[in-house]
């Protein structure tokens, strides 16, 4: 067997609908149907990134606004996943703008060498990295820079 690529990412949200906002309206997701829907008696949105490379690349499940939170601090489990929104500076800026005027707030930020990045959370709480590959940076003919130190970004 061979992994060919990461098909997607599904979570577990308190409200399909708040979290459908977040995803469409902030982050820019094509969402595949105008509104969450229910299957197996649970409300669930479903989204493609604008190339349209899969059916769905992002599944939100609602599970209520009572299911507990993740814990605070080391776990098991997911850390977060990466989006890539562009290859410079200029649309991390603009993502920056993007997110603040949406009343987002920016975690974390940091310079990998292979990729600028910054670091948000979604309504739930699950952590989203947005980056953008620095252009000039041969990783592919250099992997190691991918384990270079990492630094605060300046951008």
């Amino acid at each position: 067997m061979e992994v060919k690529e990461l098909g997607h990412v599904v979570l577990y949200v308190r409200n399909a609908e708040r979290s459908a906002n977040f995803y469409r309206d902030i982050l820019g997701w094509r969402q595949i149907m105008p509104e969450p829907k229910e299957r197996s008696g649970a409300p669930y949105a479903a989204f493609s990134a604008p190339s349209g490379r899969t059916h769905h690349e992002l599944l939100l499940i609602e599970v209520g606004e009572d299911a507990a939170p993740q814990p605070p601090g080391r776990r098991l489990g997911l850390y977060h996943f990466g989006l890539k929104i562009g290859d410079s500076d200029d649309e991390l800026r603009e993502a920056i703008e993007t997110i603040r005027s949406a009343g987002v707030t920016v975690v974390g930020a940091s310079d990998h060498t292979v990729t600028h990045s910054l670091y948000i959370a979604d309504p739930d709480g699950n952590e989203i990295e947005l980056y953008v590959d620095v252009p000039g940076v041969d990783w592919r003919n250099d992997p190691s820079l991918f384990a270079a130190p990492i630094r605060p970004l300046k951008i």
